[in-house]
């Protein structure tokens, strides 16, 4: 019989914790705890679902709807042992690959249709509840009431002396249950309000940079691209509705809020006003980082009336107007000299703003392969030197590109690394592999199935440049998308021709 927990211990577990070398054992239990936990939480509100679905990085913030003193609490029992940090971004990761998983066995993707689903589960989900985790469902307005007990419970013998003591004994009772529980409530409802100076600090002490918002416009002015940098899961949840809403865009911005990043910026109440003005002025970049905004368009003149209208209303925030951004296709750009750090910036801004241009034309009810392996590839991927870290650019297109295949499990592509003639080639070919598996697992997180990628490391074999020059380096350290046949296994590249089988 179907254990819908066992079933997310073996699937989500081993993708989240795919790769990861610190308290791994701890982290799997805390994933164990908090599967039940969220799925009491589905179950009771389909709606949640929905929103979830919606979002391209549901966070534990989005279960909490604001109730920071219920998330601490749920964290401070998940994680008694490690960082809470660690133990809330481990249960992110994990957030969208359940619900995954929730379609396929509920067999729809409707709200509805899986909290049905989950009903018929509740048993499994009861019995793998902690008994600590009731308190917080029910301040979320979960009910978690167990089935009544199918057997008769005897009639107890009637005292006349005992009934007189039971009758003044149950109200007591009652009152006490009853007293508990509001000062429970209370305690949940005003949680946020007090603030530790101590744990304050720590987290002032652990933001080593600013919190910051990217986003690109088309050439029709709409959003393409955006993604949130920011410690603040109240304020992030705002900006994400006021992003939707503005431009209309059922996705909004992918959201990180890892403590490094502030949590605040400065003048933010005005950033919903500017975002306002951005929509519909086409091609253009906007990012605002802390008390810094810079603004870049295609159209020269469109940033200078974008900044006339904005420069005024701001109070604390620089505002810079960087110089217009060019048409160049990744591959041009590719070929910039690595030496000139102003013109690669641009370059790479570039071919992320035509990768998601590309993926945002795609028809979703007609995804492809092809259309999805040429968008990825006109993005730069451009590690930093021996690392295997994704470039945070890079991560909105990744997460438009999860966003697709998601619903397209047909897409099957291999992800290439592949490195410059610098160095030791064994050394190169293990960095090209490291930073091709960096991309897929980045994105199975973001809930593309496993089967749906393939990592390969090609090291310094396969240039398409001269690796005499700095900008044939450049070109060469890359990072490829092909096609792969899901009958024959056959890999095959991506041109502007279309697909070419493999040589």
């Amino acid at each position: 019989m179907l254990d819908i927990i066992e079933v997310l211990k073996q699937k989500v577990s081993a993708m989240v914790l795919d790769g990861e070398k610190d308290y791994v054992v701890e982290k799997n239990q805390a994933l164990g705890a908090f599967y039940p936990i969220l799925l009491a939480l589905l179950k009771s509100k389909p709606g949640l679902i929905q929103s979830l679905q919606n979002q391209l990085n549901p966070r534990l913030a989005d279960l909490f709807n604001g109730n920071s003193g219920l998330k601490q609490q749920l964290l401070q029992h998940l994680s008694p042992t490690i960082p809470v940090d660690q133990t809330e971004a481990t249960l992110n990761r994990a957030i969208a690959p359940t619900l995954n998983v929730l379609e396929n066995e509920a067999g729809t993707a409707d709200g509805d249709g899986i909290a049905h689903f989950l009903s018929t589960q509740w048993a499994n989900i009861q019995r793998h509840l902690p008994t600590w985790a009731l308190p917080i469902l029910t301040g979320l307005g979960v009910s978690t009431a167990t089935a009544q007990n199918v057997h008769p419970t005897p009639t107890p013998v009637q005292h006349p002396k005992e009934e007189k003591k039971s009758g003044f004994l149950l109200p007591l009772i009652a009152f006490l249950i009853l007293a508990a529980l509001l000062a429970f409530l209370f305690k949940a409802c005003n949680g946020d309000k007090k603030v530790d100076p101590a744990t304050s600090a720590a987290t002032q002490a652990a933001a080593t940079e600013a919190a910051r918002l990217q986003l690109n416009t088309g050439a029709t002015g709409d959003l393409v691209t955006c993604q949130v940098y920011l410690n603040n899961p109240k304020y992030m949840d705002i900006l994400q509705k006021e992003v939707k809403q503005i431009f209309n865009n059922p996705t909004g911005c992918g959201a990180d809020s890892n403590p490094m990043y502030g949590n605040n910026f400065a003048d933010q109440d005005l950033i919903p006003t500017v975002l306002k003005h951005v929509k519909g002025v086409p091609n253009t970049n906007l990012e605002w980082q802390g008390d810094r905004l810079t603004i870049q368009s295609a159209n020269p003149a469109d940033a200078e009336n974008l900044a006339a209208k904005i420069n005024p209303l701001l109070k604390k925030v620089k505002l810079s107007v960087l110089p217009a951004v060019g048409a160049m296709a990744a591959s041009d750009a590719a070929a910039l000299p690595a030496s000139t750090p102003a013109e690669v910036d641009r370059a790479i801004n570039d071919s992320v703003t035509q990768a998601g241009q590309a993926l945002s034309s795609i028809d979703r009810n007609n995804v492809t392969a092809l259309d999805i392996a040429s968008a990825l590839n006109l993005q730069i991927i451009n590690f930093a030197t021996a690392s295997s870290a994704i470039p945070e650019t890079n991560k909105a297109i990744l997460d438009q590109a999860a966003e697709l295949m998601k619903g397209a499990p047909h897409v099957v592509l291999t992800v290439e690394g592949h490195t410059d003639s610098i160095g030791n080639a064994e050394s190169n070919k293990t960095l090209s592999l490291q930073r091709a598996q960096a991309v897929a697992k980045y994105l199975v997180s973001q809930g593309v199935q496993p089967a749906q990628l393939k990592a390969v490391g090609f090291g310094q074999e396969k240039p398409v440049a001269d690796n005499a020059t700095e900008a044939g380096k450049f070109k060469n350290r890359r990072i490829e998308f092909k096609v792969v046949n899901t009958e024959t296994g056959t890999v095959r590249t991506v041109d502007d021709q279309g697909v070419k089988k493999q040589p």
